[in-house]
């Protein structure tokens, strides 16, 4: 049994501790927002916050987590009351296929959490680990820009 605090909540469940953290989120928990891309490490689809620190969900053994806190973009809004990154994703038309949007949201989150204001490099080198094949790059910066414009509060 091993024991998570997944957006607040605690999941007992009955997993192996090398069960990479997006298997359970999806397959035990029922949360689908964090996608299988690549399944190493190399796309960011797969995206969520343990301990308000982006880490790649495919590539975290659940046995690591422990005493730590897993967030995923379900925590930070919903269908009817977006987030504001979120809503400044839909605002900007940043996804095209959608595909790797929710782990673009989570990184953007941890970014805006430690730091809400940052500068253009800033934002660029942050969000670097995260790819867009769609290429919705130029309007994913737009929307983290648009909530940086309106204070940064995510």
């Amino acid at each position: 049994m091993i024991t998570l605090d997944i957006n607040g909540k605690t999941h007992e469940l009955d997993i192996a501790d090398d069960m990479p953290l997006l298997y359970a989120l999806r397959n035990q928990v029922g949360l689908n927002g964090a996608k299988y891309g690549c399944g190493l490490g190399q796309c960011g689809a797969c995206t969520v916050l343990v301990n308000d620190k982006p880490v790649f969900s495919c590539l975290t053994p659940c046995g690591a987590l422990a005493g730590k806190s897993v967030r995923t973009v379900e925590s930070l809004g919903s269908v009817d009351q977006p987030g504001p990154l979120q809503k400044a994703f839909i605002d900007e038309q940043a996804a095209q296929c959608g595909y790797c949007i929710a782990g673009m949201i989570v990184r953007a989150q941890a970014l805006l959490e430690a730091n809400p204001h940052p500068d253009d490099e800033t934002i660029r080198r942050h969000m670097a680990p995260n790819l867009c094949r769609c290429g919705t790059h130029v309007r994913i910066f737009a929307a983290i820009k648009s909530v940086v414009a309106q204070g940064g509060k995510v």
